[in-house]
């Protein structure tokens, strides 16, 4: 592998990773600077809208301190096009072999998606151990995956999907989990009234709180 950058750099730069859909350009550098003033500066754009790509561009070429990645990435072409626009790492929902193999031969890290130990053996033998484990709660939640990954110590995993202050700690107590991929500090609608105090105000309550149960 040739990444520029290691997914476990990706995983230790913030205990939470946020999972921004912009919908609108205008709401992404507000958005971005809210959250890096909370003291999150690592992004998860999702490729969910016509305007993730430029999204991504945008915050890479603005904020080149920050570590802004694309998540929904579920093809090689979707992963070429996101590192061309700036994207410093990907994340994608599930492990196919094909984007396994393309990524293997980028230049930025992927971090697939995976719920099952087959899933995540695939992921192993392909190189991968900096994992997601996605959604998160639909499959078992914290008590799952300590018990999938009991048998594949060698794993490391961003839980991701219904992740929110009330179940968060049950994640961070497990060895292998090194972050957590979350929304609840950007809520719809603090993003719909331009309400970007309110968002780093619950970025830097959600970093206080993780960070203290890390302690």
């Amino acid at each position: 592998m040739n990444w520029s950058l290691q997914p476990s750099a990706v995983f230790a730069a913030s205990p939470v990773v946020p999972v921004m859909v912009i919908k609108n350009l205008d709401d992404v550098l507000p958005m971005a600077q809210a959250l890096s003033a909370g003291g999150i500066n690592v992004f998860e754009i999702t490729l969910r809208s016509a305007v993730a790509l430029d999204a991504i561009k945008i915050i890479s070429e603005a904020m080149p301190q920050a570590l802004v990645g694309a998540g929904t990435v579920i093809s090689p072409q979707q992963y070429d096009a996101a590192v061309a626009a700036g994207a410093k790492f990907i994340i994608s929902p599930g492990a196919t072999v094909a984007l396994l193999k393309h990524a293997v031969q980028g230049s930025v890290p992927l971090m697939p998606g995976t719920s099952t130990p087959s899933e995540m053996m695939t992921a192993l033998e392909l190189g991968y151990d900096h994992l997601k484990f996605f959604p998160a709660e639909a499959n078992g939640g914290a008590p799952a995956l300590k018990a999938i990954s009991a048998p594949l110590p060698q794993l490391t995993f961003c839980p991701t999907g219904g992740i929110s202050p009330k179940n968060v700690a049950n994640y961070l107590a497990l060895d292998c989990v090194a972050t957590v991929g979350g929304s609840w500090m950007i809520p719809n609608e603090a993003i719909a009234a331009g309400n970007w105090a309110e968002v780093t105000r619950l970025t830097q309550e959600a970093v206080d709180f993780v960070g203290g149960l890390r302690k």
